[in-house]
């Protein structure tokens, strides 16, 4: 699956939105990938995340990873379909007063090797959150990957990395961004409230 068929499903099922947004990074953009319109309708999870895991194992070679971790809530569903790819078992990690953190009885033991994935990278804030919360229990981060990698970097993450797709719209911090100084509204569309 190419990057631009990657996008092209992005804009035939409504997901590749314009206007003006903040993204969870904090920064503004003229546009916004919203992954759930995607990941909604279990074909396009499946085959997307197929599609993942089948690029993260080019960057893993002979590493065999054991667990798939992702931030909730828009890591969940991908993270899911890749760890079926890899064939792994799949976890997530969640805020407990505003703190990244596996519950729910998931965890992670210094033999494991874990595969962090998200749905969209912009700053990769979320994914080094994420890889510091395998770290703390002691397991290696081997790879992290997105569906979206909109960081402008090929290599985001200081790990082998993989995205289906790159889109690098511009990205203004709110101080100096032209859409707040023409007075548009923003929209804040994401899983995450502030």
């Amino acid at each position: 699956m190419t990057s631009k068929e990657v996008l092209d499903r992005f804009t035939h099922l409504g997901a590749l939105l314009e206007g003006h947004f903040r993204l969870s990074s904090g920064l503004h953009s003229p546009n916004y990938l919203q992954c759930a319109l995607v990941l909604q309708h279990p074909a396009e999870a499946e085959a997307l995340g197929r599609e993942l895991g089948a690029a993260l194992a080019v960057q893993l070679g002979d590493v065999k990873p054991t667990a798939v971790l992702s931030p909730a809530l828009g890591g969940l569903i991908i993270g899911h379909e890749v760890a079926r790819a890899l064939g792994v078992r799949a976890i997530f990690a969640e805020r407990a007063e505003g703190v990244l953190t596996l519950r729910r009885g998931f965890d992670l033991a210094p033999s494991d090797r874990v595969v962090i994935v998200e749905d969209v990278l912009t700053t990769g804030g979320s994914t080094r959150e994420t890889m510091e919360v395998a770290k703390q229990r002691g397991a290696t981060v081997v790879a992290a990957g997105a569906v979206i990698n909109r960081s402008g970097t090929a290599s985001p993450v200081d790990v082998p990395f993989a995205a289906l797709a790159a889109l690098t719209p511009p990205t203004y911090k709110p101080e100096v961004c032209p859409y707040c100084e023409k007075g548009i509204p923003v929209t804040k569309p994401g899983s995450r409230s502030t």
